[in-house]
């Protein structure tokens, strides 16, 4: 399935319906008493108009029902202000809001977004990519997916640069903005160490994603420097079917675990939904968890989810600011860049005595 959500003014407007009524910069600029050009700067962002001029072309746009071609426009300058973002997943609650940051943020630089929807596969996501390539998108944002070496030469051919967000490649073609995952994972083990937990398990995501693995490798990192080693491990997937799942086969033992890191907040609910529902377990006093993105229901009472907070905010600014250097600047380095991840400590696990953050 695609979605394709476009954030943009009318292209074009008239004044009575039919195409050849359609209203031109040259009608707005009669009507307001200044020159052609001027009609352009006004609606050119970051071009110089005194506000005297631009009042008079405002109010005349407004009183024709005028608005610029901005494909017109496009066909001139050879950039079409557009962004592509492809996403794998809308279910985590972290990716709806990540997503209005980065088109609010992407807008207030003047660019408006497209957005289509890939699976986890590469395969997948190279078939969108070659379909936004079709729309002469001057960019390409892709969250939480993986692109092709094929595809990766494609976009250097047009000109188009690609940013990931939330997931890194092990190559070097593109620049990367996750969270500091191994770090984050390190924290959890040491808070787990530190709250003298001895049956520890791990319900992981997807093992082709670079978060999934980087935070696993740091957890398992964590636990070996505090002298413990992973006692349970299962894959959810990054669902809620799946987290279920794996917690139902991670607690089918005895002793079971008493304490879980879980790859994202999303599958942590299902897991203490599992835990206490199913299981009749307490959380923390039989089985601490933790989860990963401190999405907002972490905070709610009924969850009160200890978890590592991904920094959304942040990691939006440095992909916008990456993709509009990108724009400016083609022939600068890709960069990979980690955003510290602080560990949010809330009831779901228990508090090492004596602990501070």
């Amino acid at each position: 399935m695609r979605l394709r959500w476009l954030r943009a003014p009318t292209f074009l407007s008239t004044e009575g319906g039919p195409l050849a009524d359609r209203i031109t910069s040259f009608q707005v600029a009669q009507r307001a008493g200044v020159s052609q050009s001027a009609v352009s700067r006004v609606f050119t962002k970051g071009a110089s108009v005194s506000p005297k001029t631009a009042l008079k072309v405002r109010q005349a746009a407004l009183e024709l029902g005028y608005r610029p071609n901005v494909l017109a426009r496009s066909l001139i300058t050879g950039k079409s202000q557009i962004i592509g973002l492809i996403v794998a997943y809308l279910d985590n609650y972290f990716y709806p809001l990540a997503l209005e940051k980065l088109s609010n943020s992407l807008q207030a630089e003047g660019y408006h977004v497209l957005v289509f929807m890939a699976s986890n596969d590469t395969q997948s996501t190279d078939q969108v990519i070659d379909e936004l390539l079709d729309y002469q998108v001057d960019g390409i944002i892709t969250a939480s997916v993986g692109i092709s070496s094929d595809l990766t030469a494609r976009c250097a051919a047009a000109g188009v640069p690609v940013v990931l967000f939330n997931r890194s490649q092990d190559t070097t073609d593109h620049s990367a903005v996750t969270s500091n995952n191994f770090a984050g994972g390190q924290s959890v083990a040491a808070f787990f160490a530190a709250g003298q937990h001895q049956r520890i398990g791990y319900i992981g995501g997807w093992e082709g994603a670079s978060t999934q693995r980087d935070r696993e490798a740091g957890f398992r990192d964590g636990l070996t420097q505090a002298g413990l080693s992973l006692a349970a491990h299962e894959l959810g997937g990054f669902t809620v079917d799946g987290a279920k799942e794996g917690a139902r086969k991670m607690f089918n033992t005895s002793p079971h675990p008493d304490a879980v890191f879980v790859a994202t907040d999303h599958m942590a609910f299902a897991v203490m939904d599992v835990i206490r529902s199913e299981l009749g377990l307490r959380i923390p006093e039989d089985v601490s968890v933790i989860g990963y993105d401190d999405v907002p229901p972490a905070a709610w009472a009924a969850y009160d989810l200890t978890t590592v907070r991904q920094r959304a905010n942040v990691m939006v600014q440095e992909t916008v600011a990456l993709m509009i250097d990108k724009i400016s600047n083609p022939a600068s380095e890709p960069r990979h860049i980690k955003v510290d991840s602080p560990l949010v400590v809330r009831g779901s696990a228990k508090i090492p005595e004596g602990w501070t953050s």
